[in-house]
């Protein structure tokens, strides 16, 4: 019994020993982290986008410059020779149709007005004789031939009374003299006459251009290089230095088939809405063109694409809860869309959402 007594606390003592031995073991051995896995759950919690395959667009940015619509811009040439006696409108005021340009001293307004005068007193006398030689027609003391002449007397003052009529409401005027007038509403964009500048009706130089500014063409210069990429209905977006924050939207409706041997462009020609006229002849124009290559190249939304160690990433689901890595090659990005020449196909289905989180639990 003694010696029993004596091995008993030894036993227990080894056997302690052993636990805190084990327990040591166990404490110091770390345990394996689990695999990340894409479950059919969190498939389900993301958004998933189709590659779609369309033309690769170009964007190709150029300069131009603010010019009027000719369609409704009207040059005003004297019709009469004289004397500029008052101008009554500056460049780049806004004028009504018919309001008052100018007025011009000339002495063929007499002339006109003489004419005019002259020709309706022929007439009234040229018509006189007509009646009385129908009557006496009638009566048989006229003969055919005397009212043949008496009729074609009439008709020949007739229209020369219809033609000084003519010419005097063409050259309107008053008691001051030729009253130049604006043929159309709009801004004088080019005035070349002050007072007392004597002109000819022969000259060629206009005297005011007037110009209707609620609609403008662009003016795009075209260099040879991109002409093979520009197309009439391409969609233009048009800035200016005055008004950086404002876009004009606009297509190209010409494109010149002639090339500029100065400048070496072609201009295109774009138009567009004016609201408030806030666009003036020959402000300069910042203008962005969308093209197409012509090459057919798959597309995704830019914001589906991943970038890490200056390459880019998709998400493809391939098949159910199975998501890999799939690097892309990017050949042009316009606006949100990123056009892929290798790694994906049309129809491949990626990740949209989220897709950061995910390529940073796949990637280890």
């Amino acid at each position: 019994m003694r010696h029993l007594h004596k091995i008993l606390p030894i036993t227990a003592a080894f056997c302690m020993a052993g636990l805190l031995m084990q327990s040591c073991h166990h404490a110091e051995t770390p345990e394996k982290d689990a695999k990340f896995e894409v479950t059919d759950t969190l498939l389900k919690s993301l958004l998933m986008d189709t590659v779609q395959e369309a033309n690769a667009v170009s964007e190709l940015t150029l300069t131009g410059s603010i010019a009027p619509d000719e369609n409704k811009m009207v040059k005003v040439f004297p019709m009469v020779s004289g004397i500029v006696q008052g101008v009554h409108v500056q460049l780049g005021d806004v004028v009504q149709k018919g309001q008052t340009l100018g007025v011009l001293k000339s002495a063929e307004m007499a002339t006109f007005n003489k004419d005019l005068v002259s020709s309706q007193a022929d007439l009234r006398s040229a018509r006189r004789t007509l009646e009385s030689t129908k009557d006496m027609y009638k009566g048989g003391l006229a003969s055919q031939k005397d009212l043949e002449e008496a009729q074609a007397d009439y008709d020949k003052a007739e229209a020369e009374n219809k033609r000084a009529g003519v010419v005097t409401q063409i050259n309107t005027g008053n008691g001051e003299g030729y009253v130049i007038k604006a043929p159309i509403g709009g801004f004088v964009v080019d005035k070349n006459v002050t007072d007392n500048t004597e002109v000819r009706a022969d000259n060629g130089q206009n005297l005011f251009t007037i110009a209707d500014l609620a609609d403008v063409y662009v003016l795009i210069n075209i260099y040879e290089s991109d002409i093979s990429n520009v197309k009439v209905g391409d969609p233009v977006k048009i800035t200016t230095l005055s008004y950086p924050d404002k876009v004009f939207d606009g297509k190209i409706d010409k494109i010149d088939n002639i090339l500029d041997p100065d400048s070496k462009v072609i201009h295109a020609r774009v138009k567009i809405a004016n609201p408030g006229n806030m666009l003036k002849p020959d402000m300069f124009a910042n203008v962005s063109i969308k093209g197409t290559s012509g090459a057919d190249l798959p597309f995704v939304n830019a914001n589906a694409l991943i970038f890490d160690n200056d390459k880019y990433y998709v998400l493809i689901v391939d098949g159910k809860a199975h998501v890999r890595i799939q690097p892309v090659t990017i050949a042009k990005k316009v606006e949100d869309r990123a056009y892929i020449s290798s790694g994906i196909k049309p129809g491949d289905i990626i990740v949209a959402s989220r897709q950061l989180f995910l390529y940073e639990s796949l990637k280890d």
